[in-house]
């Protein structure tokens, strides 16, 4: 029998579920993601679109579509923000803002991204490892804690 892992806004009218995620987690730190969650960094999950479904309020979905071309789509009724689509990710995955799943998930971030333009006051020490951009990018030497 399958998982589906059901996740869904703050107002609960739109709905979702995921039967499987794909391997990457992270917690990114760019100033979009920090603006659009407020907060010092969005974890997002990655899941194949076929592993992934609406049941409920799709039409209640909105886009906002960045200088970058990354689409954020959130909850037009409560402004949950709730999935991801760069320009440059894979067609066939979506991401996910993790913290919008109401059932416990088999996933945990891997990594973190954007820290060179993450808040100062937010550095992370939770020893996972840090890109400066993307997983492509520039490994940061990270601080070693007292």
């Amino acid at each position: 029998m399958a998982n589906h892992y059901k996740g869904s806004c703050l107002c609960g009218q739109i709905r979702f579920e995921v039967d499987e995620f794909a391997p990457q987690t992270g917690n990114c730190h760019c100033s979009m993601c920090r603006k659009f969650h407020g907060a010092a960094y969005a974890t997002i999950a990655e899941a194949r679109r076929q592993h992934f479904r609406w049941t409920a309020g799709e039409h209640l979905l909105k886009g906002y579509t960045a200088a970058n071309g990354t689409t954020r789509r959130f909850c037009s009724n409560c402004g949950a923000s709730l999935t991801f689509a760069s320009p440059n990710a894979d067609p066939d995955l979506i991401e996910i803002a993790l913290g919008c799943f109401d059932d416990e998930v088999p996933v945990r971030p891997d990594a973190h991204i954007y820290v060179a333009s993450g808040a100062k006051w937010a550095r992370p020490r939770d020893g996972l490892p840090q890109f400066e951009a993307g997983r492509d990018s520039k490994l940061i030497e990270q601080e070693s804690t007292p």
